[in-house]
């Protein structure tokens, strides 16, 4: 079965749209419920600094029951329970129930449910929601992006030296050289700030918004990315992978900006090098 973006109406997209956004506000519900009421026996370590909670899981089993109740035919990337449905779909939903696990257990409160459509591959429908602000940035393909229900756009900064990015570090980043250390440092001296938010679908979604001037960011899933990825393309933002190519998820390196940052940043990681590093404290 094939089918591409092209041949799906712009009904159809706010179809999807509408059950992403149902589905992403219920699994928000989930995670409001166990916000400062988690157990310790209830976080889990799925490999060194990758937690997973019973909020995570029931976030996501609720979302997956909106979605196959909806689209029993669909094919769903879930980051808690992988592959399911028909595999030969070609609408695939990429599901992050909780983006910031590790934020949520320790009560810090920035995170998220992802959750995206791609249509023939193509990132094409995402709902990113915040369940401790309310706040549901939106987009599908040719409809624009929204917070709230109200337009968002991309910010306007056009210097790196005035600009405030964010970035993140992946679980192996004490394990490898290439750890985003010395991109880090990198771009801290040249702009005005860098964040680490800790939530990629976070991170992107406030770039949409203008909040943030940039994002880059190694070692990503598609469920970390693929709802922000359209949500900041229809906010006006570009998303690429680092070297400015479309070859974002088999890279894992995403880079989203405003636009006018975007060869900028490109020029700026090209340079750069990863920083030999050495453990402290005898590791």
């Amino acid at each position: 079965m094939t089918t591409s973006l092209a041949s799906v109406s712009k009904e159809q997209l706010q179809t999807f749209l509408d059950i992403a956004t149902e589905a992403a506000c219920a699994g928000g519900a989930v995670l409001r419920s166990y916000l400062g009421n988690l157990q310790e026996k209830e976080v889990e370590e799925k490999r060194p600094g990758d937690l997973v909670t019973i909020a995570d899981k029931e976030s996501e089993a609720t979302v997956l029951s909106i979605l196959q109740r909806h689209f029993p035919d669909h094919g769903i990337l879930a980051e808690e329970s992988g592959v399911l449905g028909n595999s030969d779909s070609p609408y695939l939903w990429a599901i992050d129930p909780l983006d910031g696990t590790t934020n949520f257990a320790h009560q810090y409160p920035f995170s998220s449910v992802s959750i995206a459509l791609l249509i023939d591959g193509i990132p094409s429908v995402g709902a990113i929601y915040d369940p401790f602000r309310d706040e549901i940035f939106r987009a599908a393909t040719g409809l624009g992006a929204t917070r709230n229900r109200v337009p968002i756009h991309v910010s306007k900064t056009t210097e790196l030296s005035r600009s405030l990015l964010v970035t993140g570090f992946a679980y192996d980043r004490t394990l490898v050289e290439d750890n985003n250390y010395a991109e880090f440092c990198h771009f801290t001296h040249l702009t005005q700030g860098v964040r680490r938010g800790g939530s990629a679908a976070m991170d992107l979604a406030y770039v949409a918004c203008g909040r943030l001037d940039g994002y880059w960011e190694r070692g990503l899933s598609l469920w970390d990315l693929a709802a922000g990825v359209v949500v900041v393309r229809e906010a006006g933002g570009i998303v690429t992978a680092y070297d400015g190519s479309e070859h974002i998820p088999k890279s894992g390196r995403l880079l989203a900006t405003n636009g006018h940052l975007h060869q900028q940043m490109i020029d700026e990681l090209a340079l750069i090098k990863p920083l030999p590093f050495k453990f402290p404290f005898g590791r």
